[in-house]
């Protein structure tokens, strides 16, 4: 039986961005407006998937209360490193995700790219990341999504023999809902609603698919 084809849709900063920590991080920060009305868009579509990168604070301050406020849930993916950190989820904030109903998974440690990091300290990243992350919502963690869309084949491998039971890039392309590599669409600062519905709701034909499939292959092997 196939597979359900979802579109899976990723936030990072939601409102008025900080202090730009790293180059082109506020390329991925939307106005809460936009947010909330590409949210409201979504809610009326089968098919969706939602998720937050990097554990901003405004996950909890303004994502957490649209979500259930429109009885829709999220996976919010945090960066073990930054949580309690000014800006950023707090521990606190961890758990009112969790108590409400919510997907938490690791972004990783300190935010690098997976195939870069060095094998002697990927552990921290895929691994030591989780634990953390665990203890602090209560509950296990399985899933992760790569930082900054990044991955490899020895980070597929490093991330299937931990367990992870999913795990998310930034590939801009539908997924199989049931597979354990899940591409998605991240929402831009740029981004309107009608952009959002053609850039990510639109058909995708032959030519494309056909390319989106020879651009993950190569991502898994080289």
């Amino acid at each position: 039986m196939r597979s359900q084809v979802i579109h899976n849709v990723s936030f990072h900063g939601v409102g008025t961005p900080g202090p730009e920590r790293e180059p082109g991080e506020h390329d991925y920060w939307v106005s809460r407006d936009s947010f909330l009305r590409i949210l409201d868009d979504c809610a009326a579509r089968p098919g969706i998937r939602l998720s937050f990168d990097d554990g901003n604070e405004s996950d909890v301050a303004v994502a957490l209360p649209a979500l259930v406020e429109r009885g829709l849930t999220a996976d919010f993916f945090v960066i073990a490193g930054r949580i309690g950190t000014p800006g950023n989820v707090s521990a606190e904030g961890v758990r009112a995700l969790v108590a409400a109903g919510m997907g938490v998974g690791s972004h990783g440690l300190g935010h690098r790219a997976w195939p870069e990091v060095p094998d002697a300290e990927l552990t921290a990243e895929l691994a030591d990341a989780r634990t953390r992350i665990a203890e602090t919502a209560g509950r296990p963690v399985d899933s992760a999504a790569c930082p900054f869309g990044a991955y490899d084949r020895r980070v597929l491998g490093r991330l299937r023999a931990l367990g992870y039971r999913r795990v998310y890039t930034s590939d801009r392309r539908p997924a199989a809902g049931d597979a354990w590599l899940q591409a998605r669409f991240s929402v831009l600062a740029t981004d309107t609603l009608e952009s959002f519905r053609t850039g990510v709701l639109s058909g995708r034909g032959p030519a494309r698919r056909l390319r989106d499939a020879a651009v993950g292959t190569v991502k898994r092997w080289r």
